[in-house]
Order: C-alpha cells, then sequence, then structure tokens
C-alpha cells in the first residue's frame, strides 16, 4: 500500500519527469509504472476519423463534465526548407503517426493526441486554403497584449493519464525510440520536421496546488485549493457551456471533419488575487457579481454541477450590474459572444495549466469552426466597450484580466485523419497510400 506521502512523491515526480522531457525523464517515470499502457487496435480503420475526437475518450466527473488526461506536450515543428514539402515527406510523417495509432489505445489510459497546421504552413503552396476555411495569421487580441506569435509549421498535442506515456510518443515522434509499448518506430517525424519549441502541462484536482510551491505567480502562502483542478481555485469546462464536438466539426470542403484551433499561452500572477481579493471578490470575478451575492458557488464550484450558472438574464444585465457592483465577471463577459443566440456554446476549450519557465502559467487550446469566432470570444472578454463606465477599468474591475498575461499565440488546422500528413492547401495528400 502507497501512504499519501508517497503517492504524492510519486505523482510529483512524474509532473517533472513531463516539464523536463527527454529520455531520462522517460526512464524515471518507467521506473515508476508497473502496468503497461492499453495498445492500439489492429484495424486502423477503426479509429475515428476525427482527430479532435476526445470526449468519448475521456474520464468525467459525476456531473458528466469532461475530464482532460491529466499529463500533456505541445510539440511545435518546423520544415528546414522554404517552399512546400516533398512529396517523398508524407509517407514519413504518416508513418510516424501510424505508429502511434497502433502503440497506444486512443483514451485517456492510452494516448490523446492530433497533429494540426499553421497558415504559414499553407503559405508554402501556390494554391491558397478555400474560403471557407477562416484560418488567419496570429495576431494581437487585446490593445494590452504583446504575444509572441506562433508561425510555426504544424502543432503536436499529446494528452494521457499516465506521464510515461506521453513521454514515450515524444521520443518516438523525436526519433529517441526503437520501439514505443511494444511497437517499432520506423519513421520519427524529426526525419521531415525540427522541434522549434516544447510546452507542457497538467490539469487535474490536486495537481495545481501540488505544485504551487517556490512558483513564480503565486503567493508564498500556497493558497490554491487541493480541490482545484487550474491555479486560480476554481472549476471550468462546464459541459453546458462547451461546445460539442459536432458543432466545432467542419461540415464541408476539403477538410470535412476536422476542426480550427487556437492556442494562446498565458502567465499568472495571482499574488493580489489570492491576498489581496476575498473568496467573494474572486467569484465575482470569475463567474459574475450575481453569483457571489447570492451565494452561488461553493468552494472550488463542483455544486454547480454542469453548468456555471451564467444565464440570459446575468448576460444582459453586464452594463447594470458594472455600475451595482463595481465589477464584472470572466464568464459573464465571454458569454456574450459564446452563445448562439439559442444558447448554444460555440467554442470548446481544452485548457491545461503549466509551470514551464518555473512560472504558474495556462495553455489554452480553443477548437472552433472559424477562428473568428475564438477572436469574437477574446473580444468580448475583454470587455472594453465597459470601460466608459467608471468603475470598470482596462484590466482591474474587469474580470480576470489583471491576473493572466498573453504570452503567445498561434492558430492551426486540425484536418482530418485521413489528411493528416502534410495536407495541400486542397486537403489531398499525394504520396501516402
Amino acid at each position: 500500500m502507497v501512504d499519501g506521502r508517497g503517492d504524492r512523491t510519486r505523482r510529483d515526480v512524474l509532473k517533472a519527469a513531463v516539464a523536463v522531457g527527454g529520455a531520462t525523464a522517460l526512464s524515471a517515470c518507467l521506473d515508476r509504472t508497473e502496468e503497461p499502457a492499453p495498445t492500439g487496435p489492429e484495424q486502423l480503420s477503426s479509429l475515428p476519423e476525427r482527430q479532435h475526437a476526445w470526449d468519448d475518450s475521456v474520464r468525467t466527473d459525476d456531473h458528466g463534465n469532461t475530464l482532460l488526461p491529466e499529463h500533456q506536450v505541445l510539440l511545435y515543428l518546423t520544415l528546414p526548407d522554404a517552399g512546400p514539402p516533398d512529396e517523398t515527406d508524407r509517407p514519413t510523417v504518416e508513418m510516424a503517426l501510424r505508429t502511434l495509432d497502433r502503440a497506444y489505445e486512443r483514451s485517456h489510459a492510452g494516448l490523446l493526441w492530433s497533429i494540426a497546421y499553421s497558415p504559414r504552413y499553407f503559405g508554402r503552396y501556390e494554391e491558397p486554403l478555400p474560403e471557407s476555411i477562416d484560418l488567419p495569421e496570429p495576431r494581437a487580441l487585446s490593445p494590452f497584449e504583446t504575444p509572441t506569435l506562433d508561425r510555426q509549421d504544424a502543432l503536436v498535442h499529446l494528452a494521457s493519464d499516465r506521464a510515461d506515456v506521453v513521454l514515450a510518443a515524444e521520443e518516438a515522434l523525436t526519433g529517441n525510440e526503437e520501439t514505443v509499448n511494444g511497437v517499432s518506430v520506423e519513421a520519427a517525424l524529426t526525419d521531415v520536421f525540427e522541434v522549434s519549441d516544447r510546452r507542457s502541462g497538467f490539469v487535474g484536482a490536486g495537481l495545481p496546488a501540488a505544485r504551487q510551491d517556490e512558483l513564480k505567480g503565486v503567493p508564498a502562502s500556497n493558497p490554491v485549493p487541493k480541490e482545484s483542478p487550474l491555479f486560480m481555485g476554481f472549476i471550468a469546462g462546464f459541459k453546458q457551456n462547451q461546445a460539442t464536438e459536432d458543432y466545432v466539426t467542419l461540415a464541408d470542403g476539403p477538410f470535412a471533419g476536422g476542426t480550427t484551433k487556437h492556442v494562446s499561452n498565458l502567465r499568472m500572477r495571482l499574488d493580489d488575487w489570492y491576498e489581496e481579493q476575498s473568496y467573494e471578490d474572486r467569484v465575482a470575478e470569475m463567474f459574475s457579481p450575481v453569483h457571489a451575492e447570492r451565494e452561488l458557488v461553493d468552494g472550488v464550484g463542483a455544486n454547480l454541477g454542469d453548468d456555471n450558472g451564467i444565464t440570459s438574464e446575468i448576460i444582459d444585465s453586464i452594463e447594470d450590474h458594472a455600475t451595482q457592483f463595481a465589477r464584472v465577471g470572466h464568464a459573464q463577459k465571454a458569454a456574450r459572444a459564446n452563445r448562439e443566440s439559442d444558447g448554444t456554446p460555440r467554442t470548446l476549450r481544452r485548457h491545461f495549466e503549466s509551470t514551464d519557465d518555473d512560472e504558474a502559467g495556462l495553455h489554452f487550446p480553443s477548437l472552433q469552426r472559424e477562428i473568428s469566432t475564438f477572436e469574437a470570444v477574446r473580444a468580448a472578454m475583454n470587455g472594453t466597450d465597459l470601460t466608459e463606465i467608471p468603475t470598470i477599468r482596462q484590466r482591474v474591475n474587469n474580470g480576470i484580466l489583471e491576473y493572466v498575461f498573453v504570452k503567445r499565440r498561434g492558430n492551426f488546422l486540425v484536418p482530418p485523419r485521413s489528411s493528416r500528413a502534410l495536407p495541400t492547401p486542397t486537403g489531398t495528400t499525394p504520396g501516402v497510400e
């Protein structure tokens, strides 16, 4: 039997290993892993065409809210030469990706993953993307941010509840292992790409609290609640406030079955959040002032069930609330652009925490049919229109903007699985069987 301290030490080692990466980290994980990971299917045709089809393959809580895999890695890839890739590169890429298909069950216990491509990648071709594909170059999305823009050619996203699986998959893709979970590695992505950046993270109740000690951006008092899956102390990603995978999927065109993906990276400065703001203040600024006044949130918010409680009345009354309560809520603002007229959510967010660079951070992947949808939601979150009310400033009393700072932004197209290997703008993959 493993006592609480021993289990925490093991989890700390695994999270630290994912953050560091590499063969040494993988070895450390394998030393603490007993059971083999479940393998992929014999018939790869049984895998879903949608790379972003994760929801049926992960755990859920008692309310049906999706629980994303605990360990996650983002690999940003760049083609070394100018112009479009050589057709001989596509079979190599597809072979590397099929290795993961065979090695791991597509689940939280195995591996969930995707590969996506940037506007700059598609700009290598003479023929442009169809006008129906809304994939602009990334840009700053508020007047008060100066992000580094991620224009690398491709992005691989790896996620699993097992640290050893994420690390082994990464080592296989980067050509550092001859086998992965019993499957021979016959090709690597680094036979074609260069890895230009690596970012890591985690999500799940207790994980941020376990990593907060001496972390830049978190007060020395270590105030992050043990029950929270996120550094800011509340649950997010409620089922009723998330778009479905069907909704964010491209319905037609050469990339039907795919989606678009915006990924931002934020750093957190939570001293004022925890030490100047009361719990009621934090509830008001994360959700809405009405949530605080009516005591709708208990602890980290698990009592809310599968809905964050942002009603049409709360959205429509935002200016009155700004005047009455001298502040507005983050969820309250964003919902103005994140819902159709019938209340249907428009974006599917799959964000996770990070301690990259030894600071509290957040990786924020968002899926939607069009990048302009995410940009509209971010504009609503900015609350610039509310600053005409004297109590609301651009970053103060304006949701959580005072505590989070955008470092990077990137836009990507996640093609369907059948065209995932270096697709042309018409969705074809010449040379791939």
